[in-house]
């Protein structure tokens, strides 16, 4: 039923003692109810003024020889009104020839259904206003983040992201990728520029000559492989680092000010290392980070470098990329990145990608006979003479 402006529903029960149909129902209520209580609450008056809507009866036929009918009738005058209509509907003694009684067994406020609708829905078109705004907050940081990816440049031939102030500054500060370059911009320091790979570019290196360097680096194993190569590479003065299993770009700024603030001299940091490397010697031990620089291998006997090659090993484990190492210089790259340039006076190369036919036919034919690869997995048929092949188990 369509209620229109209904406040009030009376529901109701009739039961006729004979056979009946839904218009004598209808017009026994009309006619025993007319002038019953004046004119003023005459039904067929009210009904024509759509002070009571449409009367709705519902019949059933019984097998007991009775009639039951259901009867709805919609009201929009006040509350006294619609419980004195309910009452005379109970005055109904009869409909056709058969004696009836009616009775009322509720009435409904609709309204209040209404505004618990009204509440609810209220509630959901809320929640979803609230989810299309933008916090006044949320507005600010876009803005701020918009102003810092716009001040990232692309500095040097490699073009490496890096702040603003690289040329105007007289100190650096070298991190990994672009993401820490933009997560220091957000703390207010604009003199940083990224490596931007898994070796150090030939402007940082340059850079590292001019000015007062400090290197940070995420607490990671890629951290530290940066770290081993700009040691070796790079006149680095300072050393900076994320705490362990944390990445300088997923620092808060309170986080980023207090680990530069607790960065160490490299002459101190590799006096530490050397520390460690004698008490390993005493215990017979190894560390993964004793060896950071490569001067280790490069000045030291064969069983010094045999363990810096185990903790090469230990290194690389994991990292699907292969180590280039030789008396000047050692690099991590990934296989597509190799090339027979790179190899020339290579004294080992340690892969963790799978060495296979095709890898020794493209890459090591023709090589010098000083290298020797060490490899995860070896999966090859032919081995040129002038290389020594090895598995990680053979070393470690």
């Amino acid at each position: 039923m369509d209620f229109g402006t209904t406040k009030y529903i009376i529901y109701a029960e009739l039961v006729a003692d004979g056979y009946v149909e839904k218009n004598d129902v209808i017009g026994a209520i009309f006619g025993q109810t007319e002038g019953l209580l004046g004119g003023d609450l005459d039904l067929r008056d009210l009904q024509k003024s759509g002070r009571i809507g449409r009367i709705d009866v519902e019949v059933v036929n019984g097998e007991d020889g009775k009639s039951y009918a259901k009867i709805v009738l919609p009201s929009s005058l006040d509350r006294v009104e619609t419980a004195i209509i309910a009452a005379t509907l109970e005055t109904v003694d009869r409909v056709g020839p058969c004696s009836a009684r009616i009775e009322v067994k509720e009435i409904r406020d609709i309204r209040a259904e209404k505004r618990q609708y009204i509440v609810n829905r209220a509630k959901e078109l809320l929640e979803t206003l609230m989810a299309s705004m933008t916090d006044i907050q949320d507005i600010a940081e876009e803005i701020r983040e918009y102003i810092r990816t716009r001040e990232i440049v692309e500095y040097g031939e490699e073009k490496l992201p890096a702040g603003p102030n690289i040329d105007n500054s007289d100190s650096i500060i070298v991190v990994e990728g672009r993401a820490d370059v933009l997560n220091l911009l957000r703390c207010g320091i604009k003199n940083v520029i990224a490596v931007g790979g898994a070796s150090i570019p030939k402007t940082i290196v340059e850079l590292s000559k001019k000015k007062v360097t400090t290197i940070f680096i995420d607490g990671d194993r890629g951290g530290e492989l940066i770290l081993k190569e700009s040691l070796q590479r790079c006149d680095i003065d300072y050393i900076a680092r994320a705490p362990k299993g944390r990445e300088v770009e997923e620092l808060s700024k309170k986080e980023v000010l207090k680990y530069l603030r607790l960065r160490v001299p490299v002459e101190q940091y590799l006096q530490q290392m050397n520390i460690n490397l004698q008490r390993d010697d005493d215990n017979n031990g190894t560390s993964e980070r004793d060896l950071l620089t490569y001067e280790v291998f490069k000045n030291g006997d064969q069983e010094s470098q045999l363990r810096y090659i185990k903790l090469s090993v230990k290194e690389m484990e994991g990292t699907n990329k292969v180590k280039l190492i030789s008396p000047d210089f050692e690099k991590v790259l990934s296989l597509e990145e190799l090339s027979e340039d790179l190899l020339s006076g290579v004294s080992f190369l340690i892969s963790d990608v799978p060495i296979t036919q095709r890898v020794i036919d493209r890459f090591f034919n023709g090589i010098n006979s000083n290298l020797t690869i060490i490899g995860r997995e070896i999966y090859i048929t032919k081995k040129p003479s002038n290389l020594k092949i090895l598995r990680y188990e053979d070393v470690v």
